[in-house]
């Protein structure tokens, strides 16, 4: 299949991030149904997946399987790059990846199925975006916030954060896709028609758009937000970065954020919110100051973004 636009892309993603997630551990192909232009061979295990699939989401966020969710969160990313493109810029973002990288590692969770994924997006908005399986996207206005490499890593350790504490997975379970997976029913997956099956497939790429949305237009909540920040805090000591540039960061944005743009201010607490629920655990913003070497490597890759 040839992709030549963006639009191309998500598409393409959306079909395969569908397939994936319902076909995710099975083996043989008994039957084909149409999705989206592209042929996908259905067995009868697989029809059985679909049901597993349903009653997980039923049941809590934690009985999805980590391949369910890498599939999940590759999906919310496509969408996401369709809004937000990715920054063309290897070397940035290979030191982003470094930093989110060696973070990710010292996590509580360093392993996703698919492993961490870190991504600038050339967008002048301040915001960032964590979606399920470990997929981490920062905008370039974002990290004109950060003045050094542990600001920067107060933001990546806040997104990951969230992949730690599977807060994604709680806000696919607010979507749609329970009803699109209940629809047809639970009762009977050996007797869907492939017509079902592919209503059923059109309608998961439809709740993952609603869950983009959710993740762009409102975001998480004030509760996981809180986590996410403790969970940074917690990890930028562990790795050795100082979490005073959490607080640094945070002051930046202040300043900067517009409260009636659609960005950062529509998804996360106001900043002054969040330093005033940090400060018991790190204290009130003191200066600080780093190494020579990582405040070179912050310069030559990241200050001029």
């Amino acid at each position: 299949m040839k992709i030549e636009t963006r639009r191309e892309f998500l598409n393409a993603a959306l079909t395969l991030g569908a397939a994936g997630f319902f076909m995710a551990g099975c083996q043989a192909a008994d039957t084909v149904i149409q999705v989206a232009g592209a042929n996908l061979p259905v067995s009868s295990g697989q029809a059985e997946s679909l049901v597993e699939v349903g009653q997980a989401v039923m049941k809590t966020f934690e009985s999805f399987t980590p391949e369910q969710e890498y599939y999940l969160g590759r999906t919310i990313s496509a969408t996401v790059l369709d809004k937000y493109p990715a920054f063309d810029n290897g070397p940035a973002n290979d030191y982003v990846n470094l930093v989110g990288q060696t973070l990710a590692a010292a996590s509580d969770r360093p392993d996703t199925f698919g492993g961490y994924r870190f991504q600038i997006q050339d967008s002048n908005e301040i915001n960032a975006f964590a979606a399920p399986g470990g997929f981490i996207f920062v905008t370039r206005g974002l990290l004109r916030c950060c003045k050094d490499e542990d600001a920067l890593a107060g933001v990546l350790a806040h997104e990951i954060g969230h992949v730690e504490k599977m807060h994604g997975l709680r806000a696919i379970k607010q979507s749609r896709i329970t009803d699109a997976l209940t629809t047809i029913g639970m009762e009977g997956a050996k007797q869907f028609t492939p017509q079902e099956l592919n209503l059923l497939t059109e309608t998961f790429s439809k709740s993952i758009q609603d869950v983009t949305n959710t993740l762009i237009v409102s975001g998480y909540s004030r509760g996981q937000e809180r986590e996410a920040d403790m969970a940074a805090a917690a990890l930028l000591s562990r790795v050795g970065y100082n979490p005073q540039g959490l607080l640094h960061m945070l002051q930046q944005m202040e300043g900067r954020i517009n409260p009636d743009a659609p960005d950062f201010a529509k998804t996360h607490p106001s900043p002054e919110d969040r330093i005033a629920t940090l400060e018991p655990t790190l204290g009130a913003y003191t200066p600080y100051t780093l190494p020579e070497p990582r405040i070179e490597r912050f310069v030559a890759q990241i200050a001029w973004v």
